[in-house]
């Protein structure tokens, strides 16, 4: 049995295709969860969502609760997680419009509890290959079923936030050899390493970040108007994938084994 995750960002507050939708208490060691999950189904398949930056797009990427959002997932018994994140490009053939699914990342975050594991037990939970890559080849499969423009792999670069990057930053993760950028993509995928989650991220690439010279300075207003354009396409991905989800011994469900000292 499976039942999928599905931690909504920006423009994917709400989900119209969940069927029977019903809010869950969830009681975390870590407080508060972005907002109630709310369990139901999407293709006949059990699905929990949490929209990550709370009900009303109020929650700034450093103040998400990161650790009672996967907690919580786990709690309901959720074995996968679909996590849907606008991105900039930072690379001239991935487009606005494009989906990536990543298969790296790196972490320019400061601020942030990254392990469950914050007393006299100590994490050291390996990250070689931190994306699930069965759900990933999923997710391509049905990308190209559904003739959506995507990218297979790619690095994707968490920065701070919430302010965007300064050219110059730009320029540097660029030369990193980071494909896209983002602010929520760690601890998400860190944390859901240490549940023994399945995690594969949707990265919707809504702009081309600051360094293109002929490009506009990123604005929020420009973030949306892709994001709208974007948002039905993820609804049908995740639509036609959830039935193609199976359970199994992945490494995503055992890395935390040997990981604890």
């Amino acid at each position: 049995m499976v039942k999928i995750g599905i931690i909504g960002g920006s423009g994917l507050t709400n989900i119209d295709v969940l069927q029977s939708p019903e809010k869950k208490k969830v009681h975390t060691p870590f407080g508060s969860p972005s907002d109630l999950p709310t369990v139901g189904k999407i293709s006949g398949v059990d699905v929990v969502v949490i929209p990550r930056h709370g009900p009303h797009h109020n929650i700034a990427p450093s103040l998400v609760n990161y650790r009672a959002n996967i907690w919580a997932m786990k709690e309901l018994g959720v074995t996968h997680i679909l996590a849907p994140t606008a991105v900039g490009s930072l690379r001239e053939e991935f487009h606005p419009g494009d989906i990536v699914f990543p298969d790296q990342f790196i972490d320019r975050t400061a601020k942030r509890q990254q392990s469950f594991y914050d007393g006299q037990v100590i994490c050291h939970v390996s990250m070689a290959e931190p994306f699930c890559q069965q759900l990933r080849k999923l997710l391509q499969e049905s990308a190209t079923r559904l003739q959506l423009s995507h990218v297979g792999e790619g690095t994707v670069i968490t920065i701070e936030g919430p302010r965007f990057s300064s050219k110059a930053e730009s320029h540097l993760f660029r030369s990193w050899r980071a494909d896209i950028i983002n602010m929520t993509t760690v601890p998400e995928v860190v944390l859901a390493r240490e549940a023994g989650i399945c995690y594969a991220a949707i990265a919707m690439t809504t702009d081309y970040d600051c360094w293109r010279e002929s490009e506009a300075p990123v604005t929020v207003d420009m973030i949306l108007s892709t994001m709208k354009k974007n948002v039905q396409n993820v609804i049908k991905l995740v639509q036609d994938v959830l039935p193609c989800i199976r359970d199994s011994d992945c490494y995503c469900r055992h890395g935390i084994e040997n990981a604890l000292l």
